[in-house]
């Protein structure tokens, strides 16, 4: 049996307010995680740290500069084509306004309402951590 592609995903808990950031991926290959709900964030490259993937990876995607705080945790989650692990960082949000280069939608929730959403499995173990 071949072995899954394992990957080190870091995600921006971005909190305004007492909402949360909470960003839909586009549509994707793998049915089970599009469309979904994520936190925002992205693949760490080799040789890069989690604070300058986050920094790199909501640049790209959303045009947009955060502050990074306080690792909140990390999960293990096995899709059927790979395998991630998801270290989660509280962050704020930077001046201006983002754009939705990368993402479908966008919403800012209460805690309370992010059980609702259609999350990807693994960012949807995050949420014990906010």
């Amino acid at each position: 049996m071949e072995e899954k592609k394992h990957y080190n995903v870091v995600a921006a808990v971005v909190v305004d307010d007492g909402k949360y950031l909470c960003m839909q991926r586009c549509r994707s290959k793998y049915d089970y995680i599009s469309e979904h709900w994520e936190f925002p964030g992205g693949k760490v490259e080799e040789g890069e740290s989690d604070h300058h993937t986050l920094l790199r990876e909501i640049k790209e995607e959303m045009d947009w500069d955060i502050y990074v705080g306080r690792r909140l945790g990390s999960v293990i989650q096995e899709y059927p084509d790979f395998c991630i692990t998801l270290t989660a960082y509280l962050c704020k949000g930077g001046d201006g306004e983002f754009k939705l280069l990368d993402h479908l939608d966008y919403k800012w929730l209460s805690r309370e309402e992010l059980e609702k959403l259609n999350w990807t499995e693994g960012d949807r173990k995050l949420l014990p951590y906010l």
